[in-house]
């Protein structure tokens, strides 16, 4: 749970440098002249009580939409930074509990920062008798941009420094001095 702590600040402080860079085709669609509000206290109380493991999402956010109608949808961020068998559930639950209280849209991205290449949910489904229930989800993997790191070092928005740094620390996991060499050097660069 720790580990998910600085992606959420960072997705709150940085919130359209977030979906300008994981999420470009949801991010051209928003008319942030309208504003996005954080519903946290809001999404505590759906959440509370859940079975499927962590007892909170990470972020939910109201936006507006571009294209020149009054509605908002919602937008659930999940932030998942270990292998959970259970996380595509959870995905598929918080999303329809997200909609029962609003009855708006809602869109739920999933953001993995684990360290297992092989760990990359993106739809809850089951089905019996005829009957389907599916949940499809965007989702982006940190371990990915492993391959474009020159491409994230000429990128200016923010969350390229964040990804190399996370990345970073997770090739230098265990050994402190290289830690603390390579802080100093993205602390600098920021």
């Amino acid at each position: 749970m720790k580990q998910d702590s600085p992606w959420k600040e960072a997705i709150e402080d940085l919130f359209k440098d977030f979906l300008e860079f994981f999420f470009p085709e949801i991010y051209k669609d928003i008319d942030f002249s309208k504003g996005y509000v954080f519903l946290e206290k809001e999404l505590h109380q759906i959440i509370k009580g859940s079975k499927t493991g962590k007892r909170y999402s990470d972020k939910l956010v109201k936006v507006y939409l571009r294209d020149g109608s009054e509605t908002w949808l919602l937008i659930h961020i999940e932030i998942q930074g270990y292998k959970q068998k259970e996380f595509p559930e959870r995905m598929y639950i918080y999303n329809y509990r997200i909609f029962d209280k609003f009855r708006k849209d809602v869109i739920s991205l999933a953001l993995l920062t684990d360290d297992d290449p092989k760990f990359r949910p993106n739809e809850y489904r089951r089905s019996r008798w005829g009957f389907a229930a599916v949940c499809r989800f965007p989702m982006v993997k940190i371990l990915d941009y492993r391959k474009r790191l020159r491409e994230l070092k000429s990128n200016p928005n923010p969350f390229a420094i964040i990804v190399r740094a996370y990345l970073k620390t997770l090739e230098v996991a265990g050994n402190v001095q290289e830690r603390y060499s390579w802080k100093k050097r993205f602390l600098l660069e920021l």
